[in-house]
């Protein structure tokens, strides 16, 4: 067991600046719309507010974005074979719910040019990019690119590694809420988080033991992981009533994991609600000053900043 002496010191806000880009096209049959309000989806701006403050109480006040920029382009990605999509081509698929292009994947590289985004990482216009679109438009949910770039729920980006420091591209779906837009950063949470105890084993892994659950490890579970509450039985498993032994409050306490348990079930993580479990998970993240085996008692430093990681 970790224990620690001395009351806990939050570490404090990390500000990060964001440069904000959504695909908003409109739709010339349909009274020349936006996408969006054809389809009755998401307003995206309407998304980043409530988004970015569940990351701040979620984190004990450690994460905040602030917003650099924030562009909204009438037009649509274009894919890395040179195929895009237009308003005739996408509302056909939508309508007969296939015919989607193959391959899906967006040209990063063409974007990184389009908004000048080197320049903008390089100078610290911004720290990171996020870019607010719509289904099929070929955007991983989150890809790290820059130096030594590891994988962050997408393979490396190649090709950036002239840039002065690793970012995160996050891509978010405005068909989807807030509840998904967290999920993407937990999922990036995981790959960061992995990697910054790599070079740990046996029970120096942290972030091992900080993931277990009732499948994983009967009668042993933790926090889990964004798809597997610590009672969970399958992926997105939120809402299952089944009672388990938990430590999740332990790391409350983080580095004093002294084995505290109890029993929990979904009333814990709100029920079933995703976006309620989300915010559930993220809080139990370590998010305190001070060290503990050469690593930051603050989890979010990572997260935020993935620079900090060993690759």
């Amino acid at each position: 067991m970790i224990h620690h002496v001395g009351p806990l010191q939050p570490a404090g806000v990390q500000i990060r600046r964001v440069s904000i880009v959504i695909h908003a096209p409109r739709i010339p049959d349909a009274g020349n719309r936006k996408l969006w309000e054809v389809m009755g989806w998401n307003d995206p701006e309407r998304l980043l507010g409530p988004f970015i403050i569940d990351l701040f109480e979620a984190s004990h006040g450690a994460a905040w974005y602030e917003i650099a920029e924030l562009s909204e382009l009438d037009g649509w990605p274009v894919l890395a074979d040179g195929f895009a999509y237009d308003a005739g081509s996408f509302m056909t698929c939508c309508k007969r719910k296939n015919g989607w292009h193959k391959p899906e994947g967006v040209d990063y590289h063409r974007l990184i040019r389009e908004f000048d985004l080197g320049r903008k990482i390089d100078t610290s216009f911004c720290d990171e990019v996020w870019f607010m679109g719509f289904p099929y438009g070929g955007f991983y949910e989150s890809i790290m690119a820059g130096p030594e770039a590891f994988w962050c729920n997408a393979p490396p980006l190649a090709g950036t590694q002239s840039l002065s420091r690793r970012f995160v591209i996050m891509a978010f779906n405005y068909e989807r809420g807030v509840g998904e837009m967290l999920e993407s950063v937990g999922h990036r949470a995981e790959s960061i988080m992995r990697q910054v105890y790599s070079k740990r084993t046996g029970e120096r892994n942290l972030w091992e033991r900080f993931v277990r659950h009732e499948k994983t490890h009967p009668g042993q579970s933790e926090v889990g992981t964004v798809h597997f509450a610590p009672n969970s039985v399958r992926d997105y498993d939120w809402g299952n009533p089944r009672r388990v032994r938990s430590r999740c409050d332990d790391w409350y306490k983080y580095p004093d994991l002294a084995g505290r348990n109890k029993m929990v079930d979904c009333g814990e993580w709100g029920g079933g609600d995703i976006r309620l479990h989300h915010i559930w998970w993220f809080r139990h993240l370590p998010h305190w000053k001070g060290e503990t085996d050469g690593l930051s008692n603050n989890w979010w430093e990572y997260i935020l900043d993935p620079g900090q990681a060993e690759s």
